[in-house]
């Protein structure tokens, strides 16, 4: 096992370089840099992505374009050296490299914040999010989706299936506009609020009011988003579960005399809930680095998500690249953990037989 942990972890390397690579070069040919959006400002001109420069490479447009534009040379100049452009790209990312063995991840262009403190702030809002998204989703799809494999065919797993459908069906984002529209004062009732984690004052209340009121603002954002996912979760565990029910070492154990709860969690359950175990480090990555985006900015929840999509926007490369890797490596690590915890539910798994 310790083999298998050490083999996995070294294949983590070229995994983020590849990763950090296949950015860093679509980056280049990425048309309205950092430097280009600060001469806009600075001339007052519209965003380059709608100018004559879109669709351009960025390495062209530092070559041809600024020396027309009106702007000093040597300002042109000192905002090359500002962002580290004055250098070859292999020369950028080779920096890049070194100084994330060294776990530098840098600071943000615009803001006087360092990328690990950016990501430190924004992240008890996403975690928030996605702890308390997944927590509801598995405590719903897990029971459901048992239920119906228990229950298939009867009028339960019907009508059950066409909520799951519905479900599915919209998107968690609308769900969300739609809750906000019902609930949070936009056409009916004014019963929650409509943006942050916390009230205004919130810091001043006591314990009790400040976990009543965190609980109060994460209701709608957390509904929506369990709404989004709790779909797929319960047909996979239907599934799964009617895959193995049907199996032979059940119909003995029935055959035996051992009754259906003892069947069906002592000895399906193990088995079935493998697949369902294996997805869960690729479901909390999801709600907390990708899932959680619009729900955040309909919410104005100011998480990762939001962070990810205002630094993508506004070429703030130190903040995208470092929340990349920081993103993937955790990604890496939760895949190992969820091969890991395999192991906790079925011991009778053996990875260095697998890999051998």
């Amino acid at each position: 096992m310790y083999a298998y942990i050490a083999r996995r972890l070294l294949l983590m390397i070229p995994t983020l370089l590849g990763v950090l690579l296949i950015n860093f070069v679509i980056v280049q040919f990425a048309p309205g840099g950092p430097i280009e959006q600060v001469m806009s400002q600075v001339e007052g001109t519209a965003d380059l992505s709608t100018s004559r420069f879109s669709g351009v490479a960025a390495d062209e447009v530092a070559g041809d374009s600024r020396g027309g534009r009106g702007l000093d040379p040597e300002f042109v100049a000192e905002l090359e050296a500002q962002f580290g452009f004055d250098r070859p790209a292999h020369e950028r990312f080779f920096k890049m490299v070194v100084d994330y063995a060294q776990l530098d991840f840098g600071e943000s262009f615009y803001r006087d914040e360092s990328v690990v403190e950016l990501i430190a702030d924004k992240l008890p809002v996403s975690v928030s999010l996605g702890l308390w998204t997944l927590f509801f989703t598995y405590l719903i799809s897990i029971p459901l989706g048992i239920r119906k494999a228990v229950r298939d065919g009867s009028a339960f797993d019907v009508w059950s299936s066409a909520v799951v459908i519905v479900g599915y069906a919209i998107p968690g984002f609308l769900f969300a506009i739609l809750l906000i529209v019902v609930f949070a004062g936009g056409s009916y009732l004014d019963w929650f609020p409509l943006r942050g984690l916390v009230s205004e004052g919130w810091a001043s209340m006591s314990w009790p009011e400040r976990i009543l009121d965190y609980l109060w603002h994460l209701i709608l954002p957390v509904l929506a988003m369990v709404i989004g996912g709790f779909a797929g979760l319960t047909m996979l565990t239907k599934n799964s579960f009617l895959e193995e029910i049907n199996k032979q070492y059940v119909m003995t154990a029935r055959a035996k005399g051992v009754t259906e709860r003892r069947v069906l969690y002592g000895h399906v359950f193990r088995n079935a809930m493998l697949i369902v175990i294996a997805g869960f480090p690729a479901a909390f990555v999801g709600v907390l680095f990708t899932g959680a985006l619009l729900i955040e900015v309909i919410f104005s929840l100011d998480g990762l998500g939001l962070l990810g999509f205002q630094s993508v926007v506004n070429r703030d490369y130190p903040v995208v690249f470092g929340s990349l890797f920081i993103f993937t490596l955790v990604g890496l690590l939760l895949n190992l953990l969820g091969d890991l915890m395999y192991v906790l539910v079925d011991p009778r798994i053996d990875f260095e037989t697998r890999e051998g």
